[in-house]
């Protein structure tokens, strides 16, 4: 009686893999490297210019490291106006975002040149800065909160769009598939079968996009579009840098706090 016998594992008996050798990392650093003395030569970089101007940002920073507490009541309303002005941008672009979503996807939308007409005009949406659009708003409109809230709903429908339209092309496509199958049209397969499973990633993305709106309300300020950009525009044109850095640290404080709480929230829809 012969023994039955043993069969040997197929990676087994593949070759042992050669080690990869080093040379094609180094030829890739000494390429970057090059590219990146290329670039700064070609901005023109110049590190003496740090070494000479010392003098004067050591007492820029002297003052940086010494916030005005004092100054703290006269920033309170344009702190508040920041805030407002993210829930409002937020909330209104929130509202707009969620069809475009749907027409930018392709798992939601089988009409090809809505599809393309969509995404294109995304894209350009997108394309430009928050500052600029602020900028060109208040130019048209005028100064003030009004210019940057439309900045920020600009600015977060590309943002929102774009990554809830990528998480609809990932999501299981059998429930709409069954509800197609059954008679419903592409709206009603959408409503009932897609917007139900894309939700959690709807309000995850909004929440990321209140987070950004509080960084870009400072930033767009700075062109007169509300908000604490102004007040920061104001202090460092007087060279007032004691009042900066606390505004600095009053932005700083805003956002973790945003962050602790958007994180938390995201991580309870991921669950």
């Amino acid at each position: 009686m012969s023994t039955p016998t043993r069969r040997t594992p197929d990676h087994a008996l593949q070759r042992p893999q050669k080690p990869r050798s080093a040379w094609k990392a180094v030829l890739a650093l000494i390429a970057l490297a090059v590219i990146t003395v290329w670039c700064a030569i070609g901005v023109g970089v110049d590190f003496g210019a740090i070494a000479r101007n010392w003098n004067n940002a050591s007492g820029t920073l002297l003052q940086l490291a010494q916030p005005d507490y004092a100054f703290f009541p006269k920033t309170l309303t344009a702190l508040g106006e920041t805030v407002e002005m993210a829930v409002i941008a937020t909330a209104v672009s929130a509202v707009i975002s969620l069809p475009i979503s749907f027409l930018a996807s392709r798992a939601t939308n089988p009409h090809g040149p809505l599809l393309a007409a969509t995404r294109l005009v995304i894209n350009v949406i997108r394309a430009v800065p928050d500052i600029l659009y602020a900028a060109i708003l208040v130019s048209v409109v005028g100064t003030g909160a009004i210019s940057g809230v439309i900045a920020l709903i600009l600015f977060d429908i590309g943002i929102i769009v774009k990554l809830v339209s990528e998480s609809l092309d990932g999501l299981d496509r059998g429930p709409q598939e069954a509800s197609l199958a059954a008679g419903g049209t592409w709206v009603q397969a959408d409503r009932v079968a897609i917007l139900p499973l894309a939700m959690p990633a709807f309000v995850s993305q909004t929440l990321y996009t209140f987070e950004l709106n509080i960084r870009a309300s400072t930033v767009i300020g700075l062109v007169g579009a509300g908000g604490l950009g102004v007040l920061i525009d104001n202090v460092r044109t007087f060279y007032l840098y004691h009042y900066l850095s606390l505004i600095i640290l009053e932005i700083l404080i805003l956002v973790v706090v945003i962050e602790f709480v958007s994180s938390t929230l995201r991580n309870r829809l991921a669950r």
